[in-house]
C-alpha cells in the first residue's frame, strides 16, 4: 500500500507548516504529496516550491480544475513541472461542480466527460512531441477557428522537450459513466470518498482499468488512545464536516454530484436530509446526520490496533494508495509506520 499525504487547498492563509510536512512525510517514506485547489489558492505553484524542498517524493495535483486552464496552459505547467522536480509530477484533474466552473471561472459546465476525454487527449499529444498539435474537437480547437478568430493560428509544437513523454495522469471522479471513462482513459483515479467495505459500487466502472491502474483515495487519520465509542466519535468530527459541506453545500439542490454519490453509496435519504438542512443554515445538525458507521468507514481512527485491523479491508480493495489527512508531524509518522507495512 502506497502512502500520500494529502495538503489540500488553502484556507484564509497557508498553514505556517504546510511545507515543513512534506519535507518530514518524505523522510518517513510517505510516496507522495498532493495539492488541491478550489477558489482560493492554486494546486501547481505550492508544487513548484517543493520541488526544490524535497528530492523524491511524489508531487501530484488532487485536483487541477479543467475550467481554470486550457489543456496546452496545463501541459505546459506540467512539462515544466516535471523538470523542476526530476520526474516526480503526478496530474491529477477535475472538472468541479457548475457552482465553481460558471460561478468563479465564468465557464461553460455542460458535458463535463466530453470535455474531460478532449482535455486529456490534448495534454497526451502535447507531451508526446510527435507532431504540430492539430485538435478540432467540440469544446477545444487547435488552432481555433471559430467565432472571433483571425484566421492565423497554425499548428505548434511544444518548444520544451519533455522530460517524460508520458505523465501519470488522474482523474477526480464521482458518477459511474465518468469513473468508467476515467478507468478507460486515465493512469489513475480520485474517488472523492472511498469506503472499501462497499466496492460493489465501483466495481462495474473499474472493471475495464489497466492493471496497473492506481486508486488513489483520501482518509482522515486519527489515532486515539481507546476505543470507546464516544472516542471514535469526536475522532469522526473532522470527517462528518468534510461530508456534511459536500453532501449539503457543494452543489444545488438536484445538481450536486457528492448528494447523488452519497445516495448511491447507501446513504439514501439521509444524503436528501443532510442537504437540506445545510440549506436551511442548519449545518451542525447537517452534521449530525452523517452517519457515524459511514464516515468511519472512509477513515482511519482509533488506537493502532483499530486502525491496523482496519486496513485488511483497505488492503483487499482496488485501492492502491491511501492519501492521508493528518494535522501533525506525530500523526505523519503513525501513520507511515501503520499504513506503509501494509
Amino acid at each position: 500500500m502506497q502512502l500520500g499525504l494529502m495538503l489540500g487547498y488553502w484556507g484564509a492563509m497557508p498553514a505556517p507548516d504546510w511545507a515543513d510536512k512534506a519535507v518530514e512525510a518524505e523522510k518517513m517514506g510517505f510516496t507522495s504529496v498532493w495539492t488541491a485547489e478550489a477558489w482560493g489558492s492554486d494546486a501547481l505553484t505550492p508544487l513548484a516550491y517543493l520541488a526544490a524542498r524535497t528530492e523524491k517524493i511524489a508531487l501530484g495535483t488532487a485536483v487541477v480544475q479543467l475550467a481554470a486552464r486550457t489543456p496546452t496552459a496545463t501541459a505546459m505547467s506540467a512539462i515544466t513541472l516535471d523538470y523542476l522536480s526530476n520526474g516526480r509530477l503526478r496530474l491529477g484533474l477535475g472538472v468541479s461542480g457548475p457552482q465553481v466552473v460558471e460561478g468563479w471561472y465564468g465557464r461553460p459546465s455542460n458535458k463535463p466527460l466530453a470535455r474531460t476525454r478532449e482535455y486529456v487527449e490534448i495534454i497526451r499529444k502535447v507531451m508526446a512531441r510527435e507532431e504540430p498539435l492539430d485538435f478540432q474537437g467540440e469544446f477545444y480547437q487547435h488552432p481555433y477557428s471559430g467565432e472571433g478568430s483571425v484566421g492565423l493560428g497554425k499548428p505548434l509544437k511544444s518548444i520544451v522537450h519533455p522530460l517524460r513523454r508520458e505523465i501519470p495522469i488522474y482523474l477526480g471522479a464521482e458518477g459511474p459513466k465518468n469513473v468508467a471513462q476515467t478507468a478507460e482513459i486515465a493512469d489513475g483515479w480520485f474517488p472523492l470518498y472511498y469506503s472499501p467495505y462497499r466496492q460493489d459500487v465501483y466495481a462495474d466502472q473499474l472493471a475495464g482499468a489497466k492493471d496497473d491502474f492506481e486508486v488513489a483515495a483520501i482518509s482522515l487519520f486519527n489515532v486515539t488512545e481507546d476505543d470507546k465509542p464516544e472516542t471514535i466519535e469526536n475522532a469522526l468530527a473532522g470527517t462528518r464536516a468534510m461530508l456534511a459541506f459536500y453532501i449539503g453545500g457543494m452543489g444545488a439542490k438536484g445538481q450536486n454530484y457528492h448528494t447523488k454519490l452519497a445516495a448511491r453509496m447507501g446513504l439514501g435519504d439521509a444524503a436528501v436530509e443532510i442537504q437540506d438542512l445545510f440549506f436551511d443554515g442548519k449545518r451542525d445538525e447537517a452534521v449530525m446526520k452523517v452517519p457515524l458507521d459511514f464516515a468511519d468507514e472512509i477513515s482511519l481512527v482509533g488506537t493502532p490496533a483499530r486502525i491496523a485491523d482496519r486496513l485488511a479491508a483497505w488492503k483487499e480493495s482496488a485501492v492502491t494508495e491511501i492519501m492521508v489527512h493528518a494535522g501533525s508531524v506525530e500523526q505523519l509518522r503513525q501513520a507511515a509506520e501503520l499504513i506503509l507495512p501494509a
